[in-house]
This record gives structure tokens, sequence and C-alpha cells, in this order.
């Protein structure tokens, strides 16, 4: 064998090596339920991130293995990022709409008192303003109500969205 030969051959076991390794890292990593990236793996292989996208399948084995959520020994998936992103994501919407709706009851609260200190003082409004007045009110609670319903219609329709996402990405990321 000549030495171009042998150092072809030489450079092939050295890249065959390197690729099993990465596997291995990549298949512990997924095992461990740690968190996958390009430059997580490369450096815990000791190669460059070049050798990573000039070998597709290890690339793909990657992606696929970042995107495939481990299960626990309990046999419930593990939080991840996106799941806690995703639970951040709710809390504070959550909290916005607590927030507007504190608002909303609390200018009902100063309203019903001012009413009560009106009616109480003996200054009080006519009959049918009276009147009007509640049907006013009962057409705000009416209205918060429904305000109420349809934020949580949107909710339901934008975990829709987010579950389709997800799904058509697993989908577009699974091995053909």
């Amino acid at each position: 064998m000549t030495s171009y030969g042998a150092m072809t051959e030489g450079r092939r076991a050295d890249a065959e090596r390197r690729r099993q390794k990465v596997l291995k890292i990549i298949d512990s990593a997924a095992k461990g339920g740690e968190e996958i990236t390009v430059s997580g793996i490369a450096r815990a292989a000791g190669v460059d991130r070049s050798f990573l996208y000039r070998h597709r399948d290890l690339l793909q084995h990657l992606h696929t293995a970042a995107s495939t959520p481990a299960t626990c020994s309990d046999g419930q998936a593990p939080v991840s990022r996106a799941s806690l992103q995703a639970d951040l994501a709710n809390a504070l919407d959550q909290n916005r709409r607590l927030a507007t709706r504190v608002q909303q009851l609390e200018k009902r609260l100063s309203q019903l008192l001012g009413e009560q200190a009106w009616r109480d003082s003996g200054l009080g409004t006519a009959a049918d303003l009276d009147q009007l007045q509640r049907h006013a009110t009962a057409l705000e609670q009416q209205l918060v109500d429904l305000q109420g319903q349809l934020e949580e219609r949107t909710e339901e329709l934008q975990a829709a969205r987010a579950a389709n996402r997800e799904l058509t990405r697993s989908l577009n990321h699974s091995p053909r």
C-alpha cells in the first residue's frame, strides 16, 4: 500500500471513529434528558461543528434526538425547555387576564359603593333612572361574561394551533 493510500485509509478510520463517538454522545444525551445542541454535542465529542454539518446523517440524528422527548423511568415525559416556555407564556397570559378582571371588579365595586352612598345620603335619583342604570349594569356584566368566553375560546384555539404546529414539526422531523 502506498503512503497516499495509507493516509486516506487513516483519515477514513479517524472519521468513522469520530462518527461513532458523536452517535454515542447523542444517544447518551437523549437518554439522560439533556439539552441536545450542535455546539454541545460537537464540544462533548471533541469535533468541530462543521464535522456535524458535513455528515448530514449525524445532523439529522441529532435533530431527531433533540426534538424527541425522553421518557423518565416512571413513564412520564420530563420537563423540557419548550414545555417550560409554554407554561410561562400561559401563566403570563392568565396573569394578564386576571389583572384585567381585577380592574373590572374594582371599577364595579367603586360604582356600587358610590351608588349606595348616594342612596344613603337621601339625594337618590328617580326610579326610572335607577332602573336604566341596573339594566346598563346587567348589560356590562353580560359583556364581561362574553369577553371571558371569547378569551377562553381564543386560548383553546391557540392551544390547538400550538399542538398542530408541534405535530407538524414532529412529523417533518421524523425519519422517513
